[in-house]
């Protein structure tokens, strides 16, 4: 078991941080006899993290999207827009990719897939973060998936996330993303 990558069936109700809301919700089901869900696996925040946490200029990013308002729309705008290309440039560690690779070799590599935002902070009780980050459907080949494992990490970064998160107490720097594949 990696634990940039977890299989649907290694998950429990515990790794919320780990999984996100979507991923911790599939990996539930899939244990629940007679309800039949597709085979996957969910990137983990650990990779997401490990991808981001060398990136000094998007460290400062984060920080100053943490002191601004609702109001501050076109700054919102302008450091939400630097964040998500920052991340689309950052190279996925070698041992992230490699963990996402090995599990698409179980899968198969011919088959098109789903690779799906699952944020930490979905589906809270005070707080709904559902539809705010990025779905991608039939994407097929490893590369393909790989870019697109940072589109959703991206994603996490979009005017509309930014906003909501602001206007719901929540610090962009503690909440994290998984992907589920």
């Amino acid at each position: 078991m990696s634990s940039y990558v977890l299989d649907f069936q290694e998950m429990d109700r515990m790794q919320l941080s780990l999984v996100g809301g979507k991923g911790l919700n599939l990996g539930v089901l899939s244990k629940i006899q007679g309800i039949q869900v597709p085979e996957g696996f969910c990137v983990t925040t650990h990779g997401y993290l490990k991808a981001i946490e060398q990136n000094e200029m998007l460290q400062a990013l984060l920080e100053q999207l943490a002191i601004l308002k609702v109001d501050d729309r076109d700054q919102i705008r302008e450091i939400s827009k630097e964040i998500r290309k920052s991340i689309l440039e950052v190279e996925i560690p070698s041992d992230v990719a490699d963990a996402v690779t090995n599990y698409l070799s179980k899968f198969g590599n011919e088959y098109a897939y789903a690779v799906r935002s699952s944020a930490t902070a979905e589906d809270l009780p005070n707080a709904s973060f559902a539809g705010q980050q990025d779905t991608f459907l039939n994407i097929k080949g490893k590369d393909a998936i790989l870019q697109h494992i940072k589109k959703c990490w991206a994603s996490l970064f979009t005017d509309r996330a930014v906003i909501y998160r602001i206007q719901n107490g929540f610090d962009h720097r503690n909440v994290y993303l998984s992907v589920v594949i």
